[in-house]
């Protein structure tokens, strides 16, 4: 049998909205080649062997909407592409990308298809993509195949390149608020909201936390310092600068005492429960390794625990475990810790993972925990004995409805002492529903960017909703972070139309950022020439801080190469559908297809927006039904029966009467003065022209701009030069 083969002949990625789905897609164009005539149920061992690698695949519906439908399918017969979609998506499910979204699509040349999965994030997904199709031609060739190995590769991948847990669950409360979010780096600096609205986090810091808040957390001595000025109850201690004087300082504070760096994070090079001088003298050098500085302080008889406050209120709370093993009479404790801790399924390695394994190599402090029982790691303890190996750490059990209310705002006050708006405050005590004071309980560290793993998984008790408690203090109820967003398409007139929406909604006195063929503009400003109507350019306006609206021009091409920049709208324009302007390279070769593309942009509008369709453009005016908000019609034609049914039905539309331009809503009407009068119009007198100013008064109308400021708007527009495109027609 002639050898198989599947060949990448292009993989775009769709950043946002596009003609497949509403989130960014991998679009693969693949040539299956010969495979074209040999659909899965005639090449011999391929469902075996592909079921057997990868059995997880019984949960794909597919089209058959049953449970083991696509396993069915290829056992029926069906061809490579569409294997490749479910194998990708597979692939992602069991590294971590949990997603369900694929589409696989025959083009006009035999043999090639589209091949879309959703994509989390790009690199992985490409990986996924690779391996799937590595995966494939072993299980038809039969070759060995790594799948262990893949997978764990994979997984490392997502590990290293997806946002944290912390920032992902911020991220996902502000999708669920309807609020969009930009990754600005590939690390954890988040962008949630456009222009002028956003907000920023990275991990559980804000852009409301303060670099001096942090470097006080960061001072564990200043810290202790600030809160016992304002009454906050705190162990004593102070800082020593040597062995000796570590010891000097326990024995005025009395024993037992706590080590530790005063400088540190996450409860690094903390020892805690010293006797004896050789403890504190020994714990010196292993606390000064992990910081700048060696605080000595009082030891709190207690559990640790970990409250976390946002905004001034406590909203979860975590206790700390200890950890031991039982002797067995022939094990060593490393080999007890292996078998009876580090076997909890709730330990690993990755971030999701609410405890972490126990490696004695990078745990002083477990080590110096056995010495004071006499014992060491390759020691063999007796039959049924208990051994401590960690006395604090694993906060990761949940006690949030336990709190005290003076215990929650002594959390509180700490915070905001500090003056973080998000702070993990740490605190000993035996029992965190009483008081403090009724059992000598104190707060020992406040913490900025704290984790919030243990609160989102913790290892027993309720999962928290941290994330909507961090996006509810950055954004009020009422807010979702968004500015207006006003997306032109069609064939032709874009341009136009989306320099005067600009230049209208620039009247209102608002900060406009516009991305457009002849370049990106802030305001007047024009910040970058040539053609910026692409996704990189909207980016950028939706990025800046001082945009208070967005216009972003977005043509057939640059959708079907990058998707939209935003994930919805305020305001989309249709100019018009050209059947002749046609994309065959992209395979768009049927106006059918031409308006699946444009439709894109109506698909997107938020359900309080708006939609302006050209009514006498049949096909665009069909969009009208696709869209979750309003739609104003325009015109030339005032006598056209669409319109008049419009109006009729009470809603908006604008059009030219007796050659005046007109704004209507059901019988209401306001006129904009004589066409022929207008700026653009005497400059060049074509008709799209007049279509263009009504398709951007239409759109200033659905921002609430005025009628009064929408015709000095078009008054003013034309006046100068760099109103107008070169050519207006063809952008």
């Amino acid at each position: 049998m002639e050898k198989k083969n599947l060949e990448f002949v292009e993989v775009k990625y769709l950043h946002g909205p596009n003609i497949w789905t509403y989130r960014p897609v991998i679009e693969a164009w693949v040539d299956i080649g010969t495979l074209e005539d040999f659909p899965s149920n005639t090449l011999p061992g391929f469902y075996e062997r592909l079921s057997a690698w990868l059995p997880s695949l019984v949960e794909h519906r597919c089209s058959v909407g049953e449970h083991g439908g696509f396993l069915k399918r290829v056992r029926e017969g069906t061809w490579a592409g569409h294997i490749l979609e479910h194998v990708t998506l597979e692939l992602q499910n069991l590294s971590g990308q949990r997603t369900g979204f694929g589409k696989a699509r025959g083009t006009s040349k035999r043999g090639l298809y589209k091949v879309v999965v959703r994509s989390r994030q790009k690199e992985v997904t490409r990986a996924c993509l690779d391996a799937a199709r590595e995966l494939i031609l072993a299980a038809i060739e039969d070759t060995p195949f790594d799948l262990p190995g893949t997978l764990a590769r994979l997984r490392d991948m997502a590990d290293s390149l997806c946002l944290g847990p912390s920032t992902a669950c911020i991220v996902d409360a502000a999708g669920e608020r309807g609020i969009p979010a930009i990754r600005l780096t590939e690390g954890n600096l988040v962008q949630l909201g456009y222009g002028a609205r956003q907000r920023r986090i990275w991990t559980a810091e804000t852009d409301r936390t303060s670099a001096i808040a942090e470097t006080v957390s960061r001072d564990k001595d200043l810290t202790k310092t600030l809160l016992q000025a304002c009454g906050v109850p705190i162990p004593e201690g102070r800082l020593v600068d040597s062995p000796a004087d570590a010891w000097e300082a326990a024995e005025d504070i009395g024993l037992p005492v706590v080590v530790k760096p005063y400088d540190g994070n996450h409860g690094r090079g903390v020892f805690t429960d010293l006797k004896t001088r050789e403890e504190v003298e020994s714990s010196y050098p292993l606390s000064l390794a992990e910081g700048s500085g060696v605080i000595v302080e009082r030891f709190i008889q207690g559990a640790e625990h970990r409250l976390l406050v946002v905004g001034g209120k406590v909203v979860a709370a975590t206790r700390g475990e200890t950890a031991s093993v039982v002797g067995d009479g022939s094990s060593t404790i490393v080999e007890l810790i292996n078998a009876q801790i580090n076997t909890d399924p709730r330990r690993g390695e990755e971030e999701d993972y609410p405890l972490t394994p126990i490696l004695l190599e990078r745990e002083p402090i477990a080590v110096l925990e056995l010495e004071r029982q006499g014992f060491k790691p390759d020691s063999i303890p007796p039959q049924g004995l208990e051994v401590l190996v960690i006395r604090h750490g694993n906060m990761a059990f949940d006690v949030t409805d336990q709190v005290h209310p003076e215990v929650a705002a002594a959390a509180s006050l700490a915070a905001r002492v500090v003056g973080l708006d998000i702070a993990g405050v740490d605190m000993v005590t035996a029992d965190v529903s009483r008081p403090l004071e009724e059992q000598r309980g104190a707060i020992v560290e406040v913490n900025a960017g704290p984790s919030l793993l243990m609160h989102i998984k913790p290892a027993e008790g309720t999962p928290r909703p941290v994330g909507q408690a961090i996006v509810a203090n950055l954004f009020p109820a009422d807010d979702n972070g968004r500015i207006p967003v006003v997306g032109v398409t069609g064939s032709h007139g874009k341009t136009v139309v989306a320099k005067l929406t600009a230049h209208l909604i620039g009247l209102t006195r608002k900060h406009v950022g516009l991305s457009c063929s002849k370049g990106l503009y802030l305001d007047r400003r024009h910040v970058e020439k040539g053609d910026r109507a692409d996704w990189a350019s909207s980016h950028k306006v939706l990025m800046n801080r001082s945009v208070e609206a967005a216009v972003c021009e977005s043509g057939a091409r640059a959708i079907l190469a990058e998707g939209l920049a935003y994930d919805r709208c305020q305001v989309a324009v249709v100019t018009n559908l050209d059947p002749t302007a046609l994309l065959p390279d992209y395979y768009v070769e049927e106006s059918e297809q031409l308006f699946n593309v444009l439709r894109t942009l109506v698909d997107v509008v938020l359900p309080e927006g708006t939609a302006v369709l050209n009514g006498a453009d049949p096909e665009v005016a069909k969009m009208a039904e696709l869209c979750d908000g309003e739609v104003i019609i325009f015109a030339s034609d005032a006598g056209l029966p669409l319109l008049t049914e419009h109006l009729g039905a009470g809603k908006r539309a604008a059009f030219v009467r007796n050659g005046q331009m007109v704004l209507a809503s059901g019988t209401q009407e306001a006129t904009l003065g004589e066409v022929a009068a207008m700026p653009l119009i005497k400059q060049d007198g074509a008709p799209y022209q007049v279509e263009n100013l009504l398709a951007a008064a239409s759109a200033a109308w659905a921002l609430g701009i005025g009628p009064d400021l929408i015709r000095a708007g078009i008054e003013t527009f034309g006046l100068e030069a760099a109103d107008l495109p070169a050519s207006q027609h063809t952008i």
